[in-house]
């Protein structure tokens, strides 16, 4: 566990190296974090209020056609969303590994040239996403086990997906199939690096709220409540920080193991070992 841990830090501090040189970077999840919560919003906001008005009159009969086609609709946009922004990063963190030096309309630039793919590229996704859901709707708790591994198992497979649309002229079913023949050839199943950064960001996100929680209670419990609260919002701006920063080094990191993978020149701040290590296949 030691190992895989400090094997995971050392991807996040090469990954961190190209971070510190464009910043902007972070701009890329930070539109696709509100983009996402706007379209949740246009979307779940008329659903509760349809719930709400027709009671239970939907509760005592299955959910309506058009409920699977709202949520649907729903997946697509929102898949769509995540997609174009993460192709975005992802192009312009690639010139950046490339010897460049990019700017936002750069990464913009790049995803609007391939929004076709992005969006068809959605339509899988989304497609598989209410698959999965509508098994998990009807199985017992052992089917939703089996569901939520088939989900572990597609986000392995996509993982290099987005990188596979930016570089390389082909379209999104091919780029699936892509992606999975360069986990299985080059790093085996078990995606260590991915799954550490979530480790290392996770630990910090607990250490943070332990110190806020702590601070915060003391902070109410003196009698002043505006700086218990203060405190809070601290913690919760610091939080969304961490996020934009975990999400942008994702992409970076990803955008460097695809150049690693397909035999590209290794990027300024990353080394073969490293990245050899970094998608270990599981001991048989």
């Amino acid at each position: 566990m030691f190992e895989k841990f400090s094997r995971s830090w050392a991807l996040i501090k090469a990954s961190a190296s190209v971070l510190q040189k464009d910043r902007e970077l972070l701009l890329f999840p930070a539109i696709s974090s509100v983009a996402a919560v706007i379209v949740a919003a246009s979307f779940i906001l008329p659903m509760l209020t349809f719930f709400a008005a027709q009671g239970e009159a939907v509760q005592r009969q299955d959910m309506p056609i058009g409920f699977w086609v709202w949520m649907f609709a729903f997946y697509l946009v929102q898949y769509f969303v995540i997609f174009f922004f993460n192709t975005a990063l992802i192009g312009a963190a690639s010139i950046r590994l490339e010897g460049g030096d990019p700017t936002v309309a750069d990464g913009f630039r790049i995803a609007w040239e391939r929004i076709g793919k992005i969006l068809g590229y959605a339509v899988i996704a989304a497609t598989v996403g209410m698959i999965l859901r509508a098994i998990e709707e009807r199985a017992g708790w052992i089917g939703k086990l089996v569901v939520g591994m088939i989900g572990v198992a597609w986000t392995m497979a996509t993982f290099m997906v987005v990188p596979v649309l930016v570089h390389r002229d082909v379209g999104p079913m091919e780029a699936v199939k892509e992606s999975a023949e360069l986990l299985k050839k080059t790093w085996g199943e078990n995606i260590i690096g991915q799954g550490g950064v979530g480790l290392v960001f996770g630990l910090l996100y607990v250490a943070i709220w332990l110190v806020v929680g702590g601070v915060a209670v003391a902070g109410f419990a003196s009698g002043s409540a505006a700086l218990g609260f203060a405190i809070v919002a601290v913690g919760v701006l610091v939080t969304i920080l961490l996020a934009l920063i975990q999400a942008a080094l994702q992409g970076i990191y990803s955008a460097a193991l695809y150049r690693y993978a397909t035999g590209h020149v290794i990027a300024e701040g990353f080394s073969a070992p490293m990245l050899e290590n970094a998608f270990a296949a599981k001991a048989r």
